[in-house]
């Protein structure tokens, strides 16, 4: 596999490799050694898979706080998406700053996003499913969120607010100014 920093280093693009032949293929999508080997040792304890069935339907921005905070290793089985992380550690030379990829079944990447980051996608395909592995359960008490189209983040959608398919919580999440410190560098 290979590994390669965002702009935001602490945010990586993980390649697995993928062995094919007449049959199809086979990949080795996450190995804890092999992730351990590459400077990246976290416990995953759940793994989350959503499906959406439109082209621009934009979940997040999300993150948990502590002590219920998650790191999360995203991909996609099928389809494609624009996967944005917002750093929300205080003190961060980073701090408010973002970071996006295209993650698709195509290109057979990964992005991780640690703890401290807010997670948000878009899809760009319809029928995408999205498959991504966390450090920590969902806690509803724990459970926060960052306005997706926060004008201070200055995030390039390839969706306007018009055309976004948005759930209710995430038309209504607060923006960067409004959050409470809960990270820090």
């Amino acid at each position: 596999m290979s590994v390669e920093s965002l702009d935001i280093p602490e945010i990586k693009i993980i390649r697995p490799k993928k062995h094919g032949d007449e049959r199809g293929f086979f990949s080795e999508t996450y190995s804890k050694a092999s992730f351990a080997d590459a400077g990246i040792d976290i416990d995953f304890v759940q793994d989350n898979h959503s499906f959406s069935a439109e082209t621009g339907t934009v979940r997040g921005l999300h993150f948990q706080t502590p002590p219920f905070a998650q790191d999360k290793l995203v991909r996609v089985l099928r389809g494609a998406i624009l996967d944005v992380a917002v750093d929300l550690r205080v003190g961060s030379p980073t701090y408010g700053r973002h970071v996006s990829a295209v993650i698709s079944a195509a290109t057979w990447n990964q992005i991780l996003i640690p703890i401290g980051f807010a997670h948000g996608l878009v899809t760009l395909e319809p029928d995408t499913e999205v498959l991504y592995k966390v450090s920590n359960v969902y806690s509803p008490a724990h459970d926060k969120g960052l306005l997706w189209n926060d004008p201070d983040l200055g995030i390039a959608w390839p969706v306007s607010k018009a055309q976004a398919i948005l759930s209710a919580k995430d038309r209504v999440q607060p923006r960067l100014g409004e959050l409470p410190a809960v990270f820090h560098y």
